[in-house]
């Protein structure tokens, strides 16, 4: 069955309703199919609303299908901001040298992982991205600590940058994302102490004003690129919202590479 007819009726429905509403103020000139939908006088856009209506009745199937197009065309709109996005901050993503990282220093695909420490579904992240790296030696994987679930998670993301300052950021970072409780002070050191952290110097770097710029800076790229939650990674020119799988990752790194 062809659909055309109806499809022109349906665009030409469309621009009536457009041009029946007040068209906001620009320089450019009105558009054409707006201009002409105006020319329809009651009775015909009345009779294209018959047609429509009868048309949806006998094939309610057009509605789930022009439903559908305009979600692919929403989704695509916003995978293309997104792509725009990780350009415009490459260098914050990819190319910061204090960010603390795992994998091969010099590997050939950097991997950027957005996380909160008590966030959950970071946490059953963690196999999957270890396997990854066990498997592919020439991966890169920048750790973004963005504190987006209280009091403690900032607690926690201090606690991460100050260890850096004593060469033990992955560890303590292991160690935080196996815990399977909350993150408390008293967890935070008797984790730190267990990977062999001095603990009186972390408690005082924690509350160093530059570890504070540090989250802002982290927070304010995840809000330029739309992150809404954790975990969120970037890989290639691709936004992975959410927990994936290895096989996920796999695939997600082979389209990366091949660009």
């Amino acid at each position: 069955m062809t659909r055309t007819p109806l499809v022109a009726l349906l665009w030409l429905a469309t621009a009536g309703l457009a041009a029946a509403q007040p068209a906001p103020s620009r320089p450019d000139p009105a558009p054409a199919p707006a201009a002409a939908a105006q020319a329809f006088t009651p009775a015909q856009r009345e009779e294209i609303v018959e047609v429509l209506r009868d048309a949806l009745g006998r094939d309610p199937s057009i509605l789930r299908e022009a439903i559908t197009a305009l979600r692919q065309a929403d989704e695509a709109d916003r995978a293309r901001g997104r792509r725009d996005a990780i350009a415009n901050n490459a260098e914050a993503l990819f190319r910061n040298a204090g960010d603390p990282s795992k994998g091969n220093p010099r590997g050939s695909l950097t991997i950027v992982e957005f996380f909160d420490a008590r966030c959950t579904y970071c946490r059953a992240l963690q196999p999957a991205m270890a396997e990854l790296l066990r498997r592919d030696r020439d991966l890169r994987v920048v750790l973004k600590d963005i504190p987006i679930l209280g009091p403690n998670s900032v607690l926690a993301s201090r606690a991460l940058f100050a260890s850096q300052r004593q060469n033990k950021y992955e560890p303590f970072y292991d160690a935080l994302l196996a815990l399977r409780t909350d993150v408390t002070e008293a967890t935070l050191q008797a984790e730190a102490q267990r990977v062999g952290l001095d603990w009186p110097r972390l408690r005082r770097d924690m509350d160093d004003p530059a570890i504070q710029t540090r989250i802002n800076d982290n927070l304010r790229l995840a809000q330029s690129l739309g992150i809404e939650g954790t975990p969120a990674l970037v890989i290639g020119t691709t936004l992975v919202p959410g927990a994936v799988d290895l096989d996920t990752l796999q695939r997600l790194v082979a389209e990366a590479r091949r660009g």
